[in-house]
């Protein structure tokens, strides 16, 4: 369990019940970095991953104490300059966010990552145009390694900053 400002969550595996968050997540001001809302039968497919994920997992982040979902976060495996890392990726719902609660989510994800001892790094790739996520990846404790290219999703190329957590360090 991780503290920001005083506000501390919990991360909570991805169960069959988690679609609501999945759909209310689905909104232009949550995917405008990630190309925008998907179909309901995107949404779908994505929550059947997330179920039978068996490299990482899908989590979700709940307050500590009040046990309320104010988002998601999880980790997987990524092809990566020749090797297998881990890759993250996290939202906040709306009214949540402001909070540091992203940056608690990240630091818990990286100790989960870092307990499952599969991989030695854990990288993020949010826009270089996505200053909130790029402010999390660093306020969590990911180094900056610089920018690269992806195509998220299919068909839409950006440009991402790569950030990096050595998780056999410290």
């Amino acid at each position: 369990m991780d503290s920001v400002r005083g506000t501390r969550v919990e991360l909570v595996g991805w169960g069959e019940g988690d679609f609501w968050l999945l759909e209310r997540a689905n909104a232009a001001e949550m995917t405008d970095h990630l190309g925008g809302p998907e179909s309901p039968e995107q949404l779908a497919r994505r929550h059947q991953r997330y179920l039978e994920m068996t490299a990482g997992e899908m989590l979700r982040v709940v307050l500590a104490g009040s046990g309320e979902t104010v988002g998601s976060i999880g980790y997987w495996e990524r092809e990566w300059q020749g090797g297998t890392v881990w890759e993250t990726g996290w939202g906040v719902l709306p009214e949540f966010q402001g909070r540091g609660l992203a940056v608690a989510a990240a630091r818990e994800v990286i100790e989960v990552a870092r307990e499952a001892g599969t991989h030695r790094y854990l990288h993020a790739f949010p826009g270089v145009d996505h200053p909130a996520s790029n402010a999390v990846c660093r306020k969590a404790g990911f180094e900056l390694l610089g920018e690269a290219e992806f195509e998220y999703p299919k068909g839409n190329w950006m440009t991402s900053h790569d950030w990096r957590v050595d998780l056999q360090a410290g």
